[in-house]
């Protein structure tokens, strides 16, 4: 799918026309548009738009020397950096299928999605958070052929590696041009990558997205979510996830925004960088804004730069929402929805609807071309006001889970609707609002309850910063209510204050039976909170 259509003057492809048809394209057509604007921020690391260009056709000269064919899987298992973009973009140049691997893995569920996608080839690093990728992978699965060309593109080579600035030469020996016609081979429909889901319910399965996916679907995002030429985009979602990759520093290429990736969360961090780097754009998962909001040092900083946020990733709650509208200075707050077998992309809010509004409907309104209906358990579709299982149809949907056609025919219907495993609720104006996972409503003496309902009921008491409900075993109801609650900064919080507080607040079959309070909730590295663990330590 074509974005815009514009003449590009650069990498001296000279009058020649070109479209945004492929991520480095995008890239290209950065540098003939913004030129010597900050492109990247990382550290002491300061790249143009013009010297990323050149970056990535040093990176795609490099692929092809290494060997990198159309086609060809090849892993990125590294945090946010600079190295990560330069990487990518080289990768995807050369016409690569790009697979990001989950920072947070450990050496098997690595080795998994590696050998599922046939990886040719990884690229990692050395170093960070103590983790020794390359050594758990080859505990793991000695036998992997991505372990055969691994380069490392920050850290320490070890032996039977490639260092960074060594995989760069290696590619000076391939013509300019030749990388340049690999970049205009591709097309709308070519292959980006395989993002692999998170594996919650299951071993993660990949989903194939295309560059015109990408490019379409991320540019009309980005104008609903409100991004510009000179915002300073700080990501802190990591770039194996499409929300720090295609919502993250692809989407700063498309508009002109400078991307300042952190590689490991931490609020107070996050609050420097605002500050210091004068922060205009800031998506990230609810437990991003609730830690910057607790965050006493926030109170004596200086956010006045923030000008646009988004939530998302997560059950988004009112309150939260109101906090962010009403102490941070944000000039407009969106939310919206996706999952990744719908290229992560499907609904947003609308940046001039009343936050009391936005709150309750938090998926948003679909995008154009995009349809949803709600349906019961036969299929049927509901009119508006009834809870059901959300579907998807339209040009984001994937075509399939790479290598599992098992898997793509339970979640796709032959007409293409795709089954989210959402519960969700329309409204008459068409936007709708998540109420649960299906997999998480759990029944308490014959009552339906949704974890998602309790938690935002229960963000109301003032004491209470985060919250996660799960339904645990019980002999006489068949199944109660499990709430781990963190404390505002300052605040005391007990399991029984809890429960008075909720038992006159919330309906009695709502109202957790047990209450764990607890300094930190298992999350994943999108800040979703893990539930399954959460049902394991109670003996769910």
């Amino acid at each position: 799918m074509v974005v815009e259509k514009l003449v590009f003057y650069g990498s001296g492809v000279r009058g020649r026309e070109q479209t945004d048809r492929s991520i480095p394209n995008v890239a290209r057509l950065a540098a003939d548009r913004f030129g010597d604007d900050e492109a990247v921020v990382d550290g002491d690391t300061r790249l143009s738009f013009l010297e990323l260009e050149q970056l990535m056709l040093r990176a795609t000269r490099a692929a092809i020397a290494s060997g990198v064919e159309p086609g060809d899987r090849v892993a990125i298992w590294a945090p946010n950096a600079w190295e990560w973009i330069v990487t990518a973009l080289g990768l995807l140049g050369a016409g690569a299928w790009l697979v990001p691997l989950n920072t947070r893995f450990k050496g098997e569920e690595a080795a998994f999605v590696l050998a599922k996608a046939g990886a040719h080839s990884l690229f990692t690093v050395t170093g960070f958070l103590d983790n020794d990728y390359i050594g758990m992978l080859r505990a793991a699965d000695p036998t992997l052929a991505a372990l055969e060309h691994v380069v490392v593109i920050r850290g320490t080579a070890p032996a039977g590696t490639l260092g960074w600035d060594d995989f760069l030469t290696y590619g000076d020996a391939i013509p300019s041009g030749v990388a340049e016609a690999r970049i205009d081979a591709l097309g709308p429909k070519s292959v980006a990558d395989i993002i692999f889901t998170s594996g919650t319910t299951g071993r993660p399965k990949g989903v194939p997205i295309t560059h015109g996916q990408s490019i379409h679907f991320y540019d009309y995002w980005g104008d609903k979510f409100g991004l510009r030429r000179g915002d300073r985009y700080l990501v802190v979602n990591p770039f194996f996830h499409c929300f720090g990759y295609k919502a993250g520093w692809m989407l700063a290429l498309l508009k002109g925004a400078t991307t300042v990736p952190l590689a490991v969360f931490d609020a107070g961090t996050v609050v420097d960088i605002i500050e210091q780097e004068r922060i205009s754009a800031l998506p990230g998962p609810p437990t991003l804004f609730s830690a910057v909001l607790d965050l006493p040092e926030r109170a004596n900083a200086d956010l006045s730069s923030l000008r646009v946020g988004f939530v998302g990733a997560s059950a988004v709650s009112a309150e939260l929402l109101r906090r962010m509208r009403n102490e941070l200075p944000f000039e407009q707050v969106t939310t919206g929805y996706g999952l990744t077998e719908s290229s992560a992309m499907c609904a947003i809010t609308r940046g001039g609807d009343d936050p009391e509004y936005v709150a309750e409907w938090n998926g948003g309104e679909p995008f154009p071309d995009i349809e949803i209906k709600v349906i019961d358990d036969e299929g049927n579709t509901l009119p508006a006001g009834e809870p059901g299982e959300l579907m998807i149809l339209g040009d984001n949907v994937m075509s399939g889970y790479f290598d599992d056609p098992d898997a793509t025919a339970d979640a796709l219907e032959p007409d293409g609707w795709l089954h989210t495993g959402d519960i969700a609720v329309m409204n008459e104006r068409g936007d709708f609002k998540i109420t649960d996972r299906k997999k998480d409503i759990y029944v308490s003496g014959g009552f339906n309850v949704s974890p998602a309902e309790v938690e935002g009921l229960l963000a109301g008491m003032d004491e209470i910063s985060q919250i996660a409900v799960v339904g645990v075993p019980d002999d006489r109801l068949g199944e109660v209510g499990a709430a781990y609650v963190i404390a505002k900064p300052g605040a005391t919080v007990t399991p029984e204050g809890v429960i008075a507080w909720a038992r006159q607040h919330v309906a009695n079959y709502k109202v957790p039976r047990f209450v764990h309070v607890v300094e930190s909730l298992p999350l994943n590295a999108t800040g979703k909170v893990l539930k399954g663990e959460l049902r394991a330590r109670s003996g769910g």
